[in-house]
């Protein structure tokens, strides 16, 4: 009632207004004074000579007198007239005779600058009665309501996390039916906070909801609310509430929620006001005195730390699923949703691609998918064959092969050595990972690579095997001394001692892994910025304590050097014949690798290059895939020359 009174004060106002320009455009037009006279009074001074010209349109004469007057007057039908004021060389001008239509053209030609300038005024006058916040539109909420006619989707088309599907399935039965949990005393969860890495399925698993729920299903961005101007971040809040609730019961879902979400003061010199004032209107619409029954809020993050704790308490956000990278069977079943559409070779296993992406997120197996569809259209193929799913693999994990680079043969033999050492250290350490496959084809930025795969997904990992995979790292090194002198070692090796290095310094800091530092997490030193000025360093450790973890991480990394300088001088001939092996084929896989080094010959197709004579890779047999399959090889670990 109120805001209808404001309207017609305003437009009272507005008409006052229109009618003081109408009254002032016609009274300057009555300044001129124009005599109204008879028309035989017009013919009299005609005869005195006191007629100037005249201006005749249709039946009104009008005119100027000899004495300055101005007048008007109607005539009869006189055929005669024309002769009579001719006579008297009188002035005449015709006009013809115009509708009313026309004349009406010509007052809206002649008020339109007037017209178009009342309605700039009204515009910007709607545009202020909203609020100063929304003029022009800024204080406008970003959020866009999602069409289910295309691109819809539903759980149908989510695997991997069951879990987490679960508990948004919960909120998609009470959106539809909620009389089921309110007979119970239970209320509808306010918010669900989905936390899990980059490319997990977060954003897809709340496309899914609003697929479910056949309510509507509004999208925004976190970032959409901040702007320059301080104030229109809230003012997007207040509009995106009041949008939800016309259309309650829905769903609104705020993707990277941390943008706007962080901690309220973090940081020396003052926080940003924009942001803070933003997430204040947020907390007070998600639980503040006015209740929002029926707008449920469906935020999702990778960076749960950096949110605000009045954000994440009950009554705000009542759930934080939890969306991790799936396990071996939920990778399987992401690759099933995947390769439906994709036509595919009855020889390609979904089993096996699974047991060879560890660590892979949702996101990641949709590419490799991608990938692999890609590599067998350019290779001119109807279907996708396994041969492609593992090219893809390959490419997404150790990079794409640069068949281009040309080596030297000394070069290539080096790698060939350094790349043995890394497979012979890891096929004798007894805890070690498995050698999926070696190469000496350059790719990425490695010149060689030799990749691991787990038996099984890996949660967290022992004292005893992260020993063993740094006995591997040294493994390239250690080979290239025992072969080639310690004088002619390359650079090669330096990612596998900055990974060693790494390591062992988290051994010691973090995990509590060395016996003489105990089981405290020691943290580096830090510094600090004030206003912008001066700098100044946090000492989280002594000198003396820092000096000591220096010592144990190098202890760490001595033992490691020893232990594979030890296996590879007990397995040399080994090392010769899988660096012989790798010089002529290139890329082994792992059975391949244990028949060479045993003595065995393996079946491997080699087709000759007619311009250079040298080695070409052709696919392995097929039995290797069985081998693999049997053996359940997982998870990659790479060591690289």
């Amino acid at each position: 009632m109120k805001k209808f009174n404001k309207n017609l004060i305003i437009w009272l106002v507005i008409g006052f207004l229109l009618s003081s320009f109408y009254n002032f455009f016609t009274k300057s037009n009555e300044n001129v004074k124009v005599e109204q006279i008879a028309f035989s009074d017009f013919l009299n001074e005609v005869e005195k000579d006191n007629v100037l010209d005249v201006n005749i349109k249709g039946d009104l004469i009008s005119g100027n007198l000899a004495d300055g007057k101005k007048f008007n007057t109607y005539t009869p039908y006189d055929p005669n007239l024309i002769e009579k004021l001719s006579k008297k060389d009188v002035k005449i001008n015709v006009e013809p005779y115009k509708t009313k239509g026309s004349s009406l053209l010509n007052i809206l030609l002649s008020w339109f600058p007037m017209l178009l300038l009342i309605g700039v005024w009204l515009f910007f006058m709607r545009q202020m009665q909203s609020g100063s916040g929304k003029a022009l539109g800024f204080g406008r909420s970003k959020a866009k309501m999602l069409n289910e006619k295309t691109g819809k989707v539903t759980f149908k088309d989510v695997a991997g996390i069951d879990e987490s599907k679960n508990e948004l399935q919960e909120v998609v039965e009470f959106l539809k039916d909620p009389s089921k949990f309110q007979r119970l005393g239970g209320k509808i969860p306010k918010g669900v906070l989905l936390v899990g890495p980059p490319g997990c399925g977060k954003t897809l698993l709340a496309r899914a909801v609003a697929g479910e729920a056949g309510v509507p299903f509004f999208t925004i961005s976190g970032s959409d609310f901040v702007e320059m101007f301080v104030g229109v971040g809230a003012s997007r809040v207040r509009d995106m509430f009041e949008q939800g609730k016309k259309s309650a019961p829905c769903i609104i879902f705020i993707d990277e929620i941390d943008a706007v979400g962080r901690h309220r003061g973090a940081g020396l010199g003052g926080g940003n006001d924009e942001r803070e004032q933003t997430l204040n209107q947020l907390l007070v619409e998600m639980d503040g005195f006015e209740s929002n029954e029926g707008v449920i809020i469906v935020a999702a993050t990778n960076r749960p730390d950096v949110l605000d704790p009045a954000l994440l308490r009950p009554g705000r956000f009542d759930r934080q699923v939890v969306v991790p990278n799936p396990d071996i069977l939920g990778r399987e079943k992401i690759l099933k949703v995947h390769l439906r559409k994709v036509p595919l070779a009855p020889n390609v296993d979904s089993k096996i691609i699974a047991r060879g992406t560890p660590g892979f997120s949702g996101a990641d197996l949709a590419n490799l998918v991608n990938e692999g569809a890609l590599l067998a259209a350019r290779r001119n193929k109807r279907f996708v064959t396994m041969q492609e799913m593992e090219d893809a693999k390959d490419k997404v994990l150790m990079g794409i092969e640069r068949k281009s680079m040309v080596m030297k043969d000394d070069e290539k033999k080096l790698t060939a050595y350094h790349e043995a050492g890394h497979a012979i250290v890891a096929i004798h350490s007894k805890y070690s990972d498995p050698v999926h496959k070696a190469t000496i084809i350059p790719r990425g930025r490695a010149l060689g690579m030799v990749m691991r795969l787990p038996e099984s997904d890996r949660i967290s990992m022992s004292k005893i095997k992260i020993k063993a995979d740094l006995a591997v790292a040294m493994g390239g090194r250690i080979a290239e001394e025992l072969i080639f002198g310690p004088s002619k070692v390359t650079t090669g090796a330096s990612s596998d001692i900055s990974m060693a290095t790494n390591i062992a310094r988290k051994m010691v800091t973090e995990w509590g892994m060395s016996d003489k530092m105990g089981p405290l997490s020691y943290g580096e030193n830090e510094q600090e910025v004030f206003l912008g000025h001066s700098v100044t360093q946090k000492k989280n450790i002594s000198e003396n304590t820092a000096q000591e973890i220096d010592k144990e991480v190098r202890k760490i990394v001595d033992e490691a050097y020893k232990t594979a300088h030890a296996i590879i001088k007990k397995n040399i001939n080994q090392m010769h014949k899988l660096a012989k092996g790798l010089l002529k084929y290139e890329t082994l896989t792992g059975d391949e690798i244990k028949d060479l080094i045993k003595g065995k010959k393996i079946k491997k197709f080699v087709a000759k290059n007619k311009k250079n004579k040298k080695s070409k890779i052709l696919s392995p047999v097929p039995n290797v895939e069985k081998k693999r399959e049997s053996k359940g090889l997982n998870d990659p670990q790479l060591e690289s020359n």
